[in-house]
């Protein structure tokens, strides 16, 4: 090369350098490259709304028939949670202080005519420790069925092989004759060290501070009974890839319960508790005990009013309340078992149901709810 060729490249090779030192990230960013092919929708949440900074910010409802949406930011100084960086989740921006939080719209109010009482399955908090991967309402038949741990109370028996037959002749840690199957995922606290579970579900199990299973009426009617062996579901395991539709997750912290959020998990402040509600549909087709797709017997009343749909009868609407206690240094450290695709996101919370309750309990607890009774 000669020499005026050598100086060229090296004016040229000056600044091309120079920018290139630009545009790489300080020694503090963190660069997040995602490759995006067919395989791996299920990174990407189209649905979600993000601003440019990062924060989200969506109007909030926690009403019986909608789903509640997240409602505020997540502050730019804030701490990644411990199970950010293993490529598992839940990310960074899935956490959100609950003081930052919109209050929620209100429910409908109840009408004349409503059904304004309660009445409470005092089935304990799984003490007992009862757990497995299954699902007998989803997956029947089948082992590791829901690829993520449920937390039971209520049937002492219940796993992916459990039948009406069986659920029937097994014992219960309810009260009352209440023979009924209620399950949801666990809560776990992870760090990068754990090696306990199975399908990315690792770290120690919360077991919870409370467990307030409620059946609440209708405000614009009378209950009927629900059949026994009805079997109901809510939320959507998958809502993370499947979108929002069947969403129904309900995050808060005790003290903060007029702010809900669905796709981050609360950010507690000292001496509040996590909170996880469960809202189940509460409006029966009459006939079926279950459908194909475990929803279209048992449907959500409308969020503005509380009236069933024509065509249903309002049933007791099965209102699960769960807490945990949660040291401030675990508070972004929090992960709910999922399915691995759904990497943890809050949003894929759900809760199981077959009411295996004695003819005779259930017609307590109707008559305790039209009558406006708290039993």
């Amino acid at each position: 090369m000669s020499r005026r060729d050598w100086l060229f490249a090296a004016v040229v090779a000056v600044p091309l350098a120079t920018l290139g030192a630009a545009a790489l990230p300080s020694s503090g960013s963190t660069v997040r490259l995602t490759a995006v092919s067919e395989g791996s929708s299920h990174h990407h949440h189209p649905w979600r709304s993000h601003s440019p900074s990062g924060t989200a910010s969506a109007s909030s409802t926690a009403s019986a028939g909608a789903s509640p949406t997240a409602s505020s930011s997540v502050s730019s100084s804030a701490s990644p949670s411990p199970t950010g960086s293993t490529g598992t989740g839940p990310t960074p921006d899935e956490f959100i202080d609950i003081r930052q939080v919109r209050p929620s719209a209100a429910t409908p109010r109840p009408r004349a005519g409503a059904s304004r009482g309660s009445f409470v399955a005092r089935c304990g908090r799984n003490q007992n420790g009862h757990f497995n991967p299954d699902n007998f309402i989803v997956a029947p038949g089948v082992s590791n069925g829901a690829h993520h741990t449920h937390d039971y109370v209520g049937n002492l028996s219940t796993n992916g092989f459990s039948t009406d037959a069986s659920l029937l002749a097994a014992g219960t840690t309810c009260q009352a004759g209440d023979k009924s199957a209620y399950f949801w995922p666990v809560l776990r606290v992870r760090n990068a060290n754990d090696t306990t579970g199975q399908d990315n579900n690792l770290g120690k199990i919360l077991t919870p501070a409370s467990v307030t299973l409620r059946f609440r009426g209708n405000p614009t009617t009378k209950v009927t009974a629900m059949p026994q062996f009805l079997r109901i579901i809510t939320g959507d395991a998958k809502a993370a890839t499947n979108g929002p539709t069947n969403a129904r997750a309900q995050w808060t912290c005790t003290g903060f319960t007029n702010r809900v959020v669905t796709d981050k998990y609360p950010v507690c402040p000292s001496r509040s508790q996590v909170e996880r509600i469960l809202d189940f549909p509460s409006c029966w087709d009459g006939v079926n005990i279950d459908s194909a797709n475990h929803r279209t017997h048992v449907l959500f009343p409308d969020a503005a009013t509380g009236a069933c749909p024509a065509g249903t009868k309002a049933i007791p609407q099965l209102h699960e309340v769960l807490t945990y206690n949660v040291a401030p240094a675990q508070s972004r450290a929090i992960a709910l078992d999922s399915f691995p695709e759904q990497l943890h996101n809050p949003v894929t919370d759900h809760a199981d149901f077959e009411n295996v309750m004695a003819a005779a309990t259930m017609n307590r607890a109707v008559s305790c709810i039209n009558r406006g009774r708290g039993c």
